[in-house]
């Protein structure tokens, strides 16, 4: 259970970095270059990565491919929604409400058979 925790820690800070770098120039570099800001994506994106890369593998020691991929799909939503919301400055849309039960759906469908079911 200690590297379910550990993993969805890093992967909630590497999602944060991730969100960043994907859209956060849209609002802070939009008037630059796009070679700018993507160079500045790309520094962001290696934090992501830092964080990423050992909490997937802490993570698939106790989980399989699939349940690591929908527990990242679960934090980008969680992360997405707020970063739209209250720092892009977009509306709250209904969709993501559908959106999340989707996702809650894919997560029941891929745990059904134990937290801790490698294969």
């Amino acid at each position: 259970m200690r590297q379910i925790i550990i993993t969805s820690i890093m992967l909630i800070c590497s999602n944060v970095f991730m969100t960043f770098a994907w859209y956060g120039h849209l609002k802070n570099y939009n008037e630059k270059p796009w070679i700018v800001a993507a160079i500045i994506s790309w520094a962001i994106a290696l934090l992501e990565y830092l964080l990423q890369v050992p909490a997937n593998r802490i993570g698939h020691q106790v989980m399989n491919l699939g349940q690591l991929k929908i527990l990242q799909e679960v934090i980008t939503l969680t992360i997405f929604v707020p970063f739209s919301v209250f720092y892009m400055k977009e509306n709250l849309k209904q969709d993501y409400l559908w959106a999340g039960l989707c996702i809650l759906a894919a997560v029941f469908f891929i745990f059904r058979g134990g937290l801790l079911a490698k294969g």
